[in-house]
Parts: C-alpha cells; sequence; structure tokens
C-alpha cells in the first residue's frame, strides 16, 4: 500500500528532490490536460484557464493538511482532495502548464513547486510559504502574479501575524523540528514590516465592476495571529455578479457560491475584507 502511494524520483539539478502522489493524481492531471486540448485553452487568457480548470474541480471533496506528509518537507500532489489553498495553487500551477503548452505530470510538480516554495526551492519546512500574505509576495517577486489590489483602490493593511510561532505545537513539524520555530518568527517578523492592501468588505460591492474572473481572491481575517483566512477565485456568473469559487471547510466540495461575493463576506464576521490578484501569462 506505501509503494502505491509514494513516489520518490530524483531529478538532475535538483529541480524536485522528491514527490509524494497517488497513481489517480496522475490520471487527474491528465484529464485536466485533455479537457484543456478539447477546449483549446491554451489559446485563451490565463484567466479563463484558470475559470475552467477550476470549475472542472468542482464537487472535489475537503480535506485538510493534505501536505503534511513524512517527516521531511517534499513536494506533495493530491488532486483528489483539497483545502481551500491546494484548490488555488493547484488551479494556478495546471493553467500556467497550459499555457507554456508543457503538459506533462512532471511539468505539472515543477509548477506547483515553484508556486508553492519560496523562490521554488525546497528546503524543509519553513521554505513552503505558510502565510499566504508570504505567498503574495514572493509570487509576485517570481511574476506568476501581480497584486492589483491598490490599483483598484485598495487601503493599506499591516499585518501582525505571530500564529505558528505562538502556537508551535498545533504543527506537527513544528513539534517534531522545534529549531524551526525561530525561522518561522523571523519570517513573521519580515511580513510585519510590510505594507499591503486590501479592500474592506462593505466597500467590495462598489470595486465589484474592477475585479475579474480568475483572479485569485485572498480573504482578510481579524483572528488574532493570522493575516489571510480563506482563498478562492473569482467568477462571473449569468446574474453578472462577481461570485466565490472555493473549497470551503470539512464536510464540502469544491463549489460556487450562490451569493456574490460581496454578500458572502458580509455573512462571515471575522471576515474584513479581500486582496485580489492577476495571474500573469507565462512566457513560453
Amino acid at each position: 500500500m506505501i509503494k502505491k502511494f509514494l513516489v520518490i524520483s530524483f531529478l538532475f539539478a535538483g529541480i524536485i528532490n522528491a514527490q509524494i502522489y497517488a497513481p489517480k493524481d496522475v490520471e487527474i492531471c491528465k484529464s485536466k490536460f485533455k479537457l484543456a486540448a478539447s477546449e483549446n485553452l491554451e489559446s485563451k487568457p490565463i484567466s479563463d484557464v484558470i475559470v475552467a480548470i477550476g470549475k472542472s474541480f468542482i464537487g472535489t471533496d475537503y480535506v485538510a493538511y493534505t501536505l503534511e506528509k513524512g517527516k521531511k518537507e517534499t513536494l506533495v500532489v493530491n488532486l483528489r482532495e483539497l483545502d481551500c489553498t491546494t484548490f488555488v495553487v493547484s488551479t494556478l500551477a495546471l493553467s500556467r502548464c497550459i499555457k507554456e503548452n508543457k503538459t506533462t505530470f512532471t511539468n505539472f510538480e515543477k509548477q506547483l513547486q515553484k508556486i508553492r516554495y519560496r523562490n521554488g526551492i525546497i528546503d524543509r519546512y519553513p521554505s513552503r510559504l505558510h502565510y499566504f500574505s508570504d505567498w503574495i509576495y514572493n509570487n509576485v517577486k517570481k511574476g506568476i502574479v501581480k497584486d492589483v489590489t491598490k490599483e483598484i483602490g485598495g487601503e493599506p493593511i499591516h499585518f501582525d501575524v505571530y500564529y505558528m510561532s505562538t502556537y508551535p505545537n498545533r504543527y506537527a513539524r513544528l513539534k517534531m523540528y522545534p529549531e524551526f520555530v525561530p525561522v518561522i518568527k523571523r519570517q513573521e517578523e519580515e511580513i510585519n514590516k510590510r505594507t499591503y492592501y486590501y479592500i474592506p468588505k462593505n466597500k467590495v460591492a462598489s470595486f465589484e465592476d474592477k475585479i475579474h474572473s480568475g483572479n485569485i481572491i485572498a480573504i482578510t481575517t481579524s483572528k488574532k495571529g493570522l493575516d489571510i483566512s480563506h482563498v478562492g477565485i473569482a467568477v462571473k456568473e449569468d446574474d453578472g455578479r462577481i461570485h466565490f469559487m472555493h473549497e470551503p471547510n470539512v464536510g464540502y466540495k469544491v463549489q460556487i457560491t450562490k451569493e456574490p461575493l460581496a454578500d458572502y463576506l458580509m455573512r462571515i464576521k471575522t471576515d474584513t475584507g479581500i486582496m485580489v490578484l492577476q495571474a500573469l501569462e507565462p512566457a513560453k
């Protein structure tokens, strides 16, 4: 059983050190690329590709902690079960592969590693971009996304993140390797020095015409020690409004909200607003 679900390979130059995935993940990946070919997605803007690939995941079960496998940090691929972040990141990685016309499972693994890890390099647990605001910062630097929040009317926000370093016992790897806690704390301090921008939730409806299908939406939170509580993808529905495609929580599946994003945000007390990211076209 272990051999069936654990695949380890070593590639020259250390592009990918090791991978964990199931055969079903390879099948799902190939099915996404087959869908892309049948709909000629390569010729469309990456925002359209993101919406199409995201919609192809509708109905996929939510499962938490899918990346916490093994004792050492490795590239985990799980397209069978998703949380909100792995849904967005996997969709983005698949979409970039399609736009680059590099549609093998190995290509997908490389994209996933590039997007998920600091500067695209796996170097133990702290190299994964754990806080989504840090994910935004690093993927802007890598030219993968553009943070358009400020230009569409966002207001400055400073985060005060400390959750991981304050509660390391809630993270299996930090319990296992306490020497990583000071590294995480330094990363938190760097996040807290930055100025980000967000649109307060009571103003999202006013700026909705500037949010486009395929934009990545990061929801800011009032929960102490955290920055972003949830992520998903903006989708313009038949009512002409921007809705939210996301993997909600345990017991749910990937779905598109029945109500517009602006209304969805108002239902959740701890949601404070959104950051809006535009995926950039990859160079072929």
